[in-house]
């Protein structure tokens, strides 16, 4: 019988570590926010390391625990040193967030060559250094599990941000592949794909020149994607952070290599 001490010990993660990427902002910050709260300890990281300091000081001041450390995540060996550092001081890695990524607008016809090689850089290497990693670890472990951010633009495709959808498709492949190969050995790596949530990236719709929210801009952003979606709103970061933890958790023991949609419902999917 599941009872409440039972449903609280499912998503309960005292005592275990958590490494976030791309926490310094939006989802990133929020999935670190939640797994803090759910007693893991996490490490906030980040390109800007000031925002991830950010990050983890608003946790410990909330009664968590957070370090943060400075990666950027195309740097080949980054992540392996770092992860390297966290295991020698928590002794274990227990979740691997890898979320960081950028935005590029851009029709596939006139993608940039330097541009398209940095947002693989980021938004594709960046995941699979941090899944070979985290990986390492946790087979040697017998236990972790894997959480890779992908979009909703897999999905359902749109133009202007092919390159983006490009690396985010190949991230779910790298889910799958990976989680054949270490599921064995006690490891779990699933994907999330969020649809439309408003963060700093996608601000860029609706951000003036001079860094100000132009709210009329943001409104005619917003409303349409709210209303495309059946749930008619669109998301918060808050509705991916807890599918992290969900991911996280014992709660989805029996759950790998799969692909998370909270997207509204404006892509559906078996």
């Amino acid at each position: 019988m599941e009872t409440a001490e039972s449903v609280h010990r499912a998503f309960d993660l005292t005592g275990r570590v958590a490494l976030i990427t791309g926490a310094g902002g939006g989802i990133g910050r929020t999935s670190a926010e939640v797994l803090a709260g759910a007693g893991a300890a996490v490490v906030c990281v980040d390109l800007d390391l000031a925002r991830a300091e950010e990050t983890a000081r608003g946790i410990d001041s909330a009664g968590g625990s957070a370090d943060s450390a400075q990666v950027d995540v195309a740097e080949r060996g980054a992540l392996s040193a770092l992860v390297e550092r966290v295991v020698q001081q928590h002794g274990a890695l227990h979740v691997m967030c890898n979320i960081a990524g950028i935005m590029i607008d851009s029709s596939i016809i006139d993608l940039d060559p330097d541009e398209f090689e940095r947002i693989l850089s980021v938004n594709l290497k960046g995941a699979v250094y941090g899944c070979q990693a985290a990986g390492k670890v946790m087979v040697e472990q017998g236990a972790g599990s894997i959480i890779n951010m992908a979009s909703a633009a897999v999905l359902t495709p749109s133009a202007g941000i092919g390159a983006y959808a490009i690396c985010k498709a190949g991230v779910a492949q790298l889910t799958q592949s990976m989680a054949v190969e270490v599921g064995r050995r006690g490891v779990r790596v699933n994907t999330i794909a969020p649809g439309f949530v408003p963060t700093n990236m996608t601000a860029r719709y609706y951000t003036r020149p001079d860094g100000t929210i132009d709210e009329d801009a943001k409104a005619a952003v917003l409303s349409p994607m709210a209303k495309f979606a059946p749930l008619r709103r669109v998301g918060v970061t808050s509705d991916i952070g807890y599918c992290v933890l969900y991911l996280a958790s014992d709660a989805s023991s029996f759950v790998t290599g799969q692909l998370l949609s909270p997207n509204g419902g404006v892509a559906m999917h078996y």
